[in-house]
């Protein structure tokens, strides 16, 4: 096993349990409590956990990593995300796309689309959609938020009132065990739920690492999506809200 394998398998067990002691990750991997330390070290230093006495738990609630680190963080994840997300969207399309790098991915997935119509409050998502001539590309007007390079506050909100799109493309920070959508920044969650109401589907792109993680602040429910993107099956209690809502469920294998 690689250490970015072990790597990854130790936050997957992270997130399962809440909290996992440096002997237990030891005992379950084979090795020193010395490597598990510098594993849960290196994963400290992305913001992906937090150190506690004799182990490692989730990261705090309320804020997020730095987005320069959620970038490489489930990358390929992200890009088989985002390739399945716009295998689902017609040419000739209206989209409202979030804040996100998840939703970065997507736009990249879209470049090979036509005639498009994309609003977005995400600027690397519009400064990518830009290479395509073919593209409608609105900005909209707002608040920088230097941490996320995206664009926030009442003036969005207004912005994004003006419109009505085929599709929403949403990414979240976490999805806790009851199907409540989570993020970090209200102001860019009173921005994605504008979003989500002034568009007729809404596409929900989530990778593994979203199931039972912890945010502040709710977007609102599983159920608004139609649809559902990710890169492995859900956890159980969500697999029979999915069922019983009728969200179309598509895993990016």
């Amino acid at each position: 096993m690689t250490e970015a394998d072990r790597q990854e398998q130790i936050l997957a067990l992270v997130h399962q349990r809440g909290f996992v002691s440096i002997e237990a990750l030891a005992e379950h991997f084979s090795v020193t409590p010395q490597t598990v330390r510098r594993d849960v070290n290196r994963l400290c230093a992305k913001s992906l956990l937090r150190r506690y006495h004799g182990g490692a738990g989730l990261p705090s609630g309320i804020e997020n990593a730095a987005y320069q680190a959620r970038q490489v963080m489930q990358l390929d994840e992200k890009k088989r995300i985002a390739h399945v997300v716009a295998e689902q969207i017609p040419d000739g399309s209206s989209i409202f796309l979030t804040i996100g790098t998840t939703t970065e991915q997507v736009a990249r997935a879209l470049l090979d689309h036509r005639a498009l119509k994309v609003i977005t409050n995400n600027l690397h998502a519009a400064n990518i959609l830009a290479e395509n001539a073919d593209f409608e590309v609105l900005v909209a007007g707002g608040v920088m938020s230097s941490r996320e390079r995206g664009l926030v506050g009442e003036a969005t909100v207004e912005f994004v009132g003006q419109f009505k799109t085929d599709f929403c493309v949403v990414g979240v920070g976490g999805i806790d065990a009851e199907g409540t959508l989570l993020d970090f920044d209200v102001r860019e969650v009173r921005v994605s739920q504008a979003m989500m109401q002034h568009a007729r589907q809404t596409i929900l792109a989530a990778d593994h690492s979203k199931f039972g993680r912890n945010a502040m602040a709710r977007l609102g429910r599983l159920e608004e999506a139609q649809f559902l993107v990710t890169d492995r099956p859900p956890p159980a209690a969500l697999k029979g809200l999915i069922k019983r809502s009728k969200i179309k469920l598509l895993l990016a294998r």
